[in-house]
């Protein structure tokens, strides 16, 4: 992988004012959805910030690298050893063929410091979904725990993913094409802020 978080920030511009708009997109489809249930994520006991999500994106990367930059020296170093502490101890465990429940090293006291930055899964976790399959198989998935418990027996509303990866797939292209010969990327959000 390129060493991103040392390179300059102008020539990503462009691809990062289209994922802010893509991201919107995003979160006026999904608080349509949530508002049709009446669900407000407001944090629980089965907090998603403690599920180890892979993010695929160098967009998603590049973003969070942004939003990291914006804060003070404090705050970046506070979580980088929160970052370098929860990608040890995942580690350690991955060897024991165990999985560890860890807090996302960007929440603080229950809400994310870089919640305007957060990817793509954080901004759609959630609430029952559908996606298109390239074979055209149309997959549904349920809501989180909560949502089910809470929710579950609604009347299922509309809120397909398809578009919105769709969209960041060919921004993504577009990307990688400017940053040439790049590997697939398979981090969490802790491996991210580890390499900053």
């Amino acid at each position: 992988m390129l060493p991103l978080s040392q390179t300059a920030n102008d020539e990503f511009v462009p691809y990062l004012d289209k994922l802010i708009i893509i991201y919107a997109e995003m979160d006026r489809a999904y608080h349509l959805a949530a508002d049709h249930y009446g669900f407000k994520c407001t944090g629980c006991d089965d907090n998603c910030c403690l599920t180890r999500f892979y993010h695929h994106t160098y967009l998603e990367y590049l973003y969070i690298l942004k939003g990291y930059r914006c804060l003070d020296n404090g705050k970046r170093a506070k979580i980088k050893r929160r970052a370098l502490e929860v990608v040890a101890e995942c580690s350690a465990v991955y060897k024991k063929e165990r999985i560890l429940r860890q807090m996302c090293p960007l929440n603080f006291d229950g809400l994310c410091i870089l919640y305007p930055y957060r990817p793509l899964i954080c901004r759609l976790h959630g609430i029952p979904h559908e996606f298109r399959t390239p074979d055209n198989r149309i997959i549904h998935a349920p809501g989180c725990d909560v949502f089910s418990r809470h929710y579950g027996v609604e009347e299922y509303f509309k809120f397909d993913r398809t578009p919105f990866y769709a969209k960041m797939a060919r921004l993504e292209s577009e990307l990688k094409q400017t940053l040439g010969g790049v590997n697939k990327l398979k981090m969490t959000v802790a491996e991210m802020i580890e390499s900053f």
